[in-house]
């Protein structure tokens, strides 16, 4: 007769936290990459890389985790790839009701477009897909979600 050994469970991070539990670089304190758990992270950004179907097959449940936040704003897509169409959203299992997908309009930039949906703070997150972006970007889009006490999350795919 086999005797089977439970170890207790661990509790879940959130998203993103997980992998700021631990040092990144050698010689990096732990106390240095941690950050406090009252104060979320307003800017993350996910680098995918490979064949499209794989990257999305990755980034499908961020998104449904995201989506089914116990929140009453929104989670907002700006300028998603021609491939997040409204049949994968519900085919990944995403809570679409809870989903606001933006494209900028005019001369406006994807740029311009999340740091104003990140100000108005009718979204919880803000998710971006603005590739590789510069110091000051950065710092835009870090500004507008504290601004709207929002989360910032640029997808780059590569």
């Amino acid at each position: 007769m086999q005797q089977f050994i439970h170890a207790p469970e661990q509790a879940q991070l959130p998203l993103f936290e997980a992998f700021l539990a631990q040092p990144v670089l050698p010689g990096l304190k732990a106390s240095e990459v941690t950050r406090k758990s009252s104060q979320p992270e307003l800017f993350s950004e996910l680098s995918l890389r490979g064949a499209p179907g794989h990257c999305q097959s990755l980034l499908a449940p961020v998104l449904r985790e995201l989506s089914e936040e116990d929140e009453t704003r929104w989670l907002t897509l700006i300028a998603p790839p021609s491939s997040l169409t409204q049949a994968w959203l519900r085919d990944a299992g995403l809570n679409r009701e809870r989903i606001l997908l933006l494209q900028p309009r005019g001369n406006q930039s994807p740029l311009q477009l999340a740091c104003e949906a990140l100000r108005l703070g009718r979204s919880h997150t803000v998710v971006s897909w603005l590739g590789n972006l510069n110091v000051t970007a950065r710092q835009q889009l870090l500004r507008a979600a504290g601004a709207g006490n929002a989360q910032s999350l640029n997808i780059r795919l590569g």
